[in-house]
């Protein structure tokens, strides 16, 4: 049984994601008396961010797209010297190469790991060679790990189907958790009608070209309509749209681009409808942001969007890789009255306080590790 006052890694492919996605759940393990370690690549503005957050920074080499066997050499290395430097009580992990690599150098090591399944990602959206490349890490990676989380029934009963893990391994999160104080509904009036908003990486898997088709159809019937898409552009990603594509669409003006918020809120509450017309998802964050805001949404009937969306309830949902399926949906979102447009704002926002709420996952995760003798019961 370890004491109070445990070492505990976190480990991710990118410190933004620490920073942005995982801040609750390392200030409750401070609260629990541990030192926090946060492992990822070198990131000057979020090492600051994560250190004044009483973390210490350990910056690791992960090429988080590619795959060339001398650089996951090097990775497998910085993180094997990581664990032999600070020997932690546990390490938790979240995107595929902190999973894999980080749970097998854990477990050789007698250290235990908690991996989080957050998202397949274009691997498994996308069948091929790397399909099988990538079931394999999980496979290899996660056979010594005590407990894996999972954000979605549909991605846990594709792992324990496909033997990737055991059944008696997986336990079920509601995402990451929603900060609902701070993702507040200020506004119970609804913004003028057709102001679409996505928020998205700009990679294909997101169903960035679909929302763009579905914009220029959408604005043929309604010229005021408004399609704004706000995310990273040239993105380490095997679908990622390219540069001059993206300007193509702001020169036609089919879309009003902008390039990522350090505050999504403002863009949330402007919009009328949030719109992620995504292949596959853990469990997407942003849509979960989007109705703790009080915005219904528009998203494709699919794991991790589906989990969030009541059809008519809440949002909308339709067809994945279809334009034309999400062509329908907008101009459902289009012509929904004000009245209606309440009663999905407030279902929205009711389900993340219920089901999707930081305090939620966050005693799961304590519990988990409690049970695993990583921090103390109670």
């Amino acid at each position: 049984m370890r004491a109070a006052g445990s070492t505990i890694v976190v480990c991710a492919n990118l410190a933004w994601n620490l920073v942005n996605f995982r801040s609750g759940l390392i200030e409750a393990l401070r609260d629990k008396g541990s030192t926090i370690i946060a492992a990822a690549p070198p990131d000057p503005e979020m090492q600051r961010r994560l250190e004044a957050m009483g973390c210490v920074f350990e910056p690791v080499a992960i090429d988080a797209a590619g795959i060339s066997p001398w650089r996951d050499l090097g990775t497998i290395r910085s993180m094997s010297a990581l664990i032999r430097k600070h020997r932690p009580a546990a390490w938790l992990s979240w995107t595929i190469k902190p999973n894999t690599y980080g749970a097998f150098i854990a477990a050789r090591h007698g250290v235990p790991a908690f991996p989080n399944v957050s998202g397949l990602g274009t691997a498994f959206i996308r069948r091929s060679p790397l399909t099988l490349l990538a079931k394999s890490l999980y496979r290899t990676g996660f056979r010594r790990a005590p407990i894996v989380f999972f954000q979605n029934p549909a991605d846990r009963d594709l792992f324990v189907g496909q033997r990737l893990v055991r059944a008696e391994q997986v336990r079920l999160l509601p995402g990451s958790g929603i900060d609902t104080d701070y993702f507040a509904c200020r506004s119970g009036a609804r913004p003028g009608p057709r102001r679409f908003l996505m928020l998205s990486r700009l990679v294909a898997d997101k169903g960035v070209r679909e929302y763009v088709a579905a914009a220029r159809s959408i604005r043929t019937r309604w010229p005021d309509a408004r399609f704004r898409l706000v995310g990273p552009a040239d993105v380490a990603n095997r679908t990622a749209i390219p540069r001059e594509e993206l300007e193509g669409w702001i020169a036609e003006g089919a879309i009003e681009y902008s390039e990522p918020l350090g505050d999504v809120r403002p863009a949330i509450e402007a919009a009328d409808f949030v719109v992620l017309p995504s292949y596959r998802e853990g469990m997407s964050r942003v849509l979960l942001e989007a109705a703790a805001m009080g915005r219904p949404i528009v998203t494709t009937d699919v794991p991790g969007c589906r989990d969030i969306v009541t059809d008519g309830v809440n949002g909308y949902l339709c067809e994945a890789r279809s334009a034309a399926a999400l062509t329908h949906a907008i101009e459902r979102a289009a012509l929904t009255g004000d009245g209606e447009w309440l009663a999905m704002a407030k279902a929205g926002r009711a389900k993340v306080e219920s089901g999707f709420s930081r305090e939620r996952v966050n005693a799961l995760y304590l519990d988990a590790l409690a049970e695993e003798g990583v921090l103390p019961a109670g």
